[in-house]
C-alpha cells in the first residue's frame, strides 16, 4: 500500500498524516490548486505565489514528507464553481463539497496521485470504510459531532475501495491533543465552516460577479396562488429561508418553491414547510439495489438528524424517499442521504418534494 494523503493545511489533514507515516513509514502528501485561494505573497523574483502552498512546505517539513502540488483549476472551475453557479440559476440549492469529494479529491486528485505511485488516498476526514461480504462500506464517523459520511456520500465503491480515513475512529478532542503532543502546527487554526472559493462576504455577491444575469425581478406569489410582491432574484433566496421576503403578513411568511421557469418565488407560512416525501436522482447505490423499499434513516441537508423513511427505487436511476413523518425544507439540489445503522446505503440529489 502507497498511500497519498491530501493536505489542506487543517489539523485534521496533518494529524491524518502523522498517524499514517508512523503507521506505514512512507507516506507522500498532495494539495490541488482550485485557483480560488486566498492570495498571495510576493518573492525574491518578483512574482506571486499563494501563501497557502508556502506554509503547506512547511507542514510537509514538519512531516518529514514529500508534498506534491496538483493543478485541478480548469476542472475545479467546470465541475464546481460553474455547477454551483448554474444551480442557483435554476432554483436549486447546491451542495459543493459533497460534488467536490466525488469529482475532485476522489477524482481527479486520486487520479493525479495515482500517476505519482499512490493505490490510495487519505483525508482528514470523520468517517470509516470497511469490505464487508466483498463490497466495500461507507460508515458514520466515531465522533457524531464531526461526522462526515454525509459530505463522502456519492462516492462510488470503486472510490471507496482507495480511500483512507485515519480519523474515521477518533473524537476531534483527540485529534486536537495529539497535534499538541507532538508539535505539529497546522497552516490554518481555524476550522472552515464556508464555501471554500467563495471569498465575499455572501455567496450572493459571487453570483452578481460572475452571473449578472441574475439581477431579475420577479412575482412573489403566496400558496393560494396571490401575488404579494416582487422579488429581486431568485439567487438570493433558499428553501425554508425566512429574512428578506419583505411581504407583511399576520404570520411570517417562508419561502416554500423557487420556480426557475416562470421566475417565480412561492411563500407561505411554517407548516407549509413540512412534506413526507422526495424524489432523488443520479442514485449512488453503496447497496444491491433493492425491488422493494427499504427502512432507512434520511438526511435531508448536512445538519439534518436523520428520519425515519423508507427509499423506494424509481425508474432512470432516481427513487423516492418517504418519511414517516413529514419533514421541514426539504430543498431540491442538496443531497439526501440514507443510512442503515451506521452504514450509507444510498444517496441522491433531492429533486423535488410532495405532500
Amino acid at each position: 500500500m502507497n498511500i497519498a494523503v491530501a493536505l489542506s493545511g487543517g489539523i485534521d489533514s496533518l494529524v491524518a498524516a502523522h498517524l499514517l507515516k508512523k503507521k506505514h513509514g512512507v507516506v507522500f502528501g498532495i494539495h490541488f490548486k482550485t485557483g480560488y485561494e486566498k492570495k498571495q505573497h510576493p518573492q525574491p523574483n518578483g512574482q506571486l505565489a499563494d501563501t497557502a502552498d508556502i506554509r503547506l512546505q512547511e507542514m510537509a517539513r514538519q512531516l518529514d514528507i514529500p508534498l506534491h502540488i496538483i493543478d485541478c483549476r480548469q476542472a475545479f472551475k467546470k465541475c464546481i464553481v460553474d455547477y454551483f453557479l448554474s444551480s442557483y440559476q435554476s432554483g436549486l440549492t447546491p451542495n459543493p463539497c459533497v460534488q467536490c469529494n466525488r469529482d475532485i479529491k476522489f477524482g481527479i486528485a486520486m487520479e493525479a496521485a495515482a500517476r505519482l505511485g499512490a493505490t490510495h488516498l487519505a483525508t482528514g476526514h470523520y468517517a470509516r470504510v470497511r469490505k464487508q461480504n466483498d463490497r466495500w462500506q461507507l460508515l458514520r464517523g466515531s465522533d457524531p459531532q464531526k461526522d462526515q459520511s454525509y459530505f463522502l456520500s456519492m462516492l462510488s465503491a470503486a472510490q471507496l475501495a482507495r480511500a483512507v480515513f485515519p480519523l474515521g475512529g477518533m473524537k476531534k478532542e483527540q485529534v486536537r491533543d495529539l497535534a499538541a503532543q507532538k508539535g505539529l502546527n497546522p497552516v490554518s487554526i481555524h476550522e472552515s465552516q464556508d464555501i471554500c472559493f467563495v471569498h465575499h462576504n455572501h455567496y450572493s455577491e459571487l453570483l452578481e460577479e460572475q452571473c449578472p444575469q441574475v439581477f431579475k425581478p420577479g412575482e412573489i406569489m403566496d400558496t393560494e396562488g396571490k401575488h404579494i410582491g416582487t422579488h429581486k432574484g431568485l439567487y438570493r433566496y433558499t428553501i425554508g429561508q425566512r429574512r428578506g421576503i419583505d411581504c407583511p403578513a399576520a404570520s411570517a411568511y417562508y419561502v416554500v418553491e423557487i420556480n426557475a421557469a416562470l421566475n417565480r418565488l412561492v411563500v407561505g407560512f411554517k407548516n407549509s414547510l413540512y412534506k413526507k416525501e422526495c424524489i432523488i436522482n443520479h442514485v449512488n447505490w453503496l447497496m444491491d439495489k433493492p425491488d422493494q423499499p427499504v427502512a432507512v434513516s434520511a438526511r435531508i441537508r448536512y445538519r439534518h438528524a436523520g428520519a425515519q423513511a423508507e427509499i423506494k427505487p424509481l425508474e432512470n436511476n432516481r427513487a423516492a424517499i418517504r418519511f414517516k413523518h413529514p419533514q421541514k425544507a426539504i430543498t431540491p439540489g442538496q443531497a439526501a442521504v440514507c443510512f442503515c445503522r451506521d452504514m450509507v446505503v444510498a444517496a441522491g440529489w433531492i429533486e423535488n418534494s410532495k405532500l
